[in-house]
């Protein structure tokens, strides 16, 4: 896809075309139906977006990054490598301290 100035790496799979002007996904990328991503921002290799993710302008995600439902990057933001978004408002993980 070369729409908008928008490059696509062949072995990605996007499923979404609001993909802001100057973007670029890379290698094996998986974007899910829905997610907005801004203007030039830059998706690195083996990320995965879910569909109810929005993405603001400017954005760099390093290679192997997680972005799960409902989560929103704000503009200008830098997401290193291999860093998870999650969306569990309501974790179920604790420690029990044995007395």
């Amino acid at each position: 896809m070369n729409q908008r100035n928008v490059f696509i790496h062949e072995d990605a799979v996007v499923e979404t075309t609001a993909i802001g002007e100057g973007t670029r996904v890379w290698r094996n990328v998986h974007i899910l139906p829905g997610a907005v991503i801004g203007r030039d921002c830059n998706i690195g290799e083996g990320c995965y977006i879910e569909g109810r993710v929005r993405i603001g302008n400017g954005v760099t995600v390093k290679n192997n990054v997680a972005i799960w439902d409902r989560i929103t990057i704000e503009d200008d933001v830098f997401i290193g490598p291999a860093a998870v978004f999650t969306n569990d408002l309501r974790p179920r993980a604790f420690r029990k301290m044995k007395s």
